[in-house]
């Protein structure tokens, strides 16, 4: 049975379903609040809806009260809606996140959790002894090891089901996860505590970036709650965001851009075209891993940016979405970056004729040696060693995107054309990464007037 109170402009529905084996009464609630647009009637009307509504889902057993456990509604939050609307990759990192987020503030009902709860937490993680990860590197010299077993680098990465990059970290002596080490291990056919050491992080705190993330995280959740009429209002509103210190955007300038093409041209022909095209197209690192031949115009000089290649633990390589439905994009480029990919190709058809049927028909434009799709991390492990082998200034990856639209700033192109290359939803967002070549293009173009309207001061005076 159903019953309504009102409160100011706030309607309460309270629905008794009897009683427990201790004898309390079982009871549950659900508020709500008209739109201010809405007419006495409307509203009524409306009432009556959600009143019947509710009953329905209380005696059927589907109704989510803010009693429930922030742990459970989170899971809820992932089935019902993330896992449906968001990237693959995004609900890992979010399932990753959570299970530090359960542990801290899981227990608590929804509409019991406080902004201090929250706050707690995230001072929590801000000390140095929260983390708990711990990484692992080779405990004996991996490249005898590797000689002794009769693998090479290649075939310990797919045989391992793990990068080429993580695989000669491991060679190199550099950490990788537990789950990269038990994996190896198994491959190896030795047993993992024979074979790696453990080193703890405890003593490392999170960034600030990574705290933000979990921000970002718990509110969102909470603001479902609140759209679904779980919760009458979201805590983390009342909640100081952590702050992340802006981090400068690293780029080449032009003449360290010229110099990176020239110490390309004594490189191999895949990895000469992968960072040349980064570098003349500005597209993400998956974009480029996602690039078929297919997408490719070069008649036009035009790539049809459509799709991005990923990485997960659980899925492999694989296919997805572009980041945004704006990433979805067409660009053109110099002939010399097409000139580079034809002869890419025509090095790739050569690797096809010769592997035969060993030869895997990805229709990708960078591959692994077998013509599987490349992975991710595998051109940003080359770029680090490229970069280090030339004495280049060391950048990620990423930053021959920002090199590409600083340049193009720099030479002149408007902010619209810049921001549709790169794929960005709007122009805001592509002024406040590049306001240093704004800037920049700004003062020179001040200089450019200074100098075509020359002004003769002992006249003017």
């Amino acid at each position: 049975m159903a019953s309504i109170t009102k409160r100011n402009n706030t309607y309460t529905i309270r629905v008794s379903l009897g009683y427990d084996g201790l004898g309390k009464q079982i009871q549950r609630f659900k508020t709500w609040k008209p739109e201010p647009n809405m007419t006495p009637k409307q509203i009524e009307k409306e009432l009556e809806r959600q009143k019947v509504l509710f009953e329905e889902q209380c005696n059927s057993g589907s109704f989510m009260g803010g009693n429930m456990k922030f742990s459970d509604f989170a899971d809820y939050w992932l089935k019902e809606y993330a896992e449906k609307e968001l990237r693959p990759k995004t609900i890992t990192d979010y399932k990753i996140l959570l299970k530090r987020i359960n542990t801290a503030i899981g227990h608590i009902r929804l509409d019991k959790l406080q902004p201090h709860h929250i706050m707690k937490f995230y001072n929590n993680l801000r000390d140095g002894n929260i983390r708990e990860d711990v990484t692992y590197k080779a405990k004996i010299d991996a490249l005898p090891l590797l000689k002794k077993k009769k693998l090479t680098q290649a075939a310990l990465a797919e045989k391992s089901g793990i990068s080429i990059n993580t695989v000669q970290n491991y060679v190199h002596g550099v950490c990788v996860s537990e789950q990269s080490a038990l994996k190896i291990a198994a491959a190896l056919k030795m047993p993992h505590e024979k074979i790696f050491i453990a080193s703890e992080n405890k003593n490392k705190p999170l960034a600030p970036k990574t705290i933000s993330n979990y921000h970002r995280l718990i509110s969102a959740i909470l603001e479902k709650a609140v759209k679904w009429q779980i919760l009458m209002y979201n805590p983390c509103r009342r909640v100081e965001a952590p702050k992340v210190p802006r981090k400068e955007t690293n780029y080449l300038d032009e003449v360290q851009a010229s110099k990176l093409l020239n110490c390309l041209e004594s490189e191999p022909l895949q990895y000469k075209a992968m960072i040349t095209t980064l570098l003349y197209s500005g597209m993400r690192r998956g974009e480029l891993c996602g690039l078929e031949w297919a997408d490719i115009d070069f008649d036009n000089n035009l790539i049809d940016i459509n799709k991005s290649s990923l990485y997960l633990t659980d899925r492999g390589i694989f296919d997805d979405t572009t980041k945004t439905e704006s990433s979805k994009r067409v660009i053109k480029v110099p002939q010399y970056a097409i000139d580079i990919l034809k002869r890419h190709s025509g090095e790739q058809s050569l690797q096809r004729l010769k592997l035969g049927d060993k030869w895997i028909n990805s229709g990708k434009v960078f591959t692994q040696w077998n013509g599987k799709p490349i992975h991710p991390d595998t051109i940003s492990g080359w770029f680090g060693k490229f970069l280090k082998r030339h004495n280049l200034p060391h950048i990620s990856i990423h930053s021959l995107r920002h090199t590409n639209a600083t340049l193009l700033i720099a030479g002149g192109a408007d902010l619209r054309t810049v921001s549709k290359r790169l794929g960005h939803a709007d122009m805001t967002t592509t002024a406040n990464i590049y306001t240093h070549a704004i800037q920049s293009a700004d003062e020179r173009a001040a200089q450019v007037l200074d100098a075509m309207l020359p002004v003769n001061n002992a006249k003017a005076n």
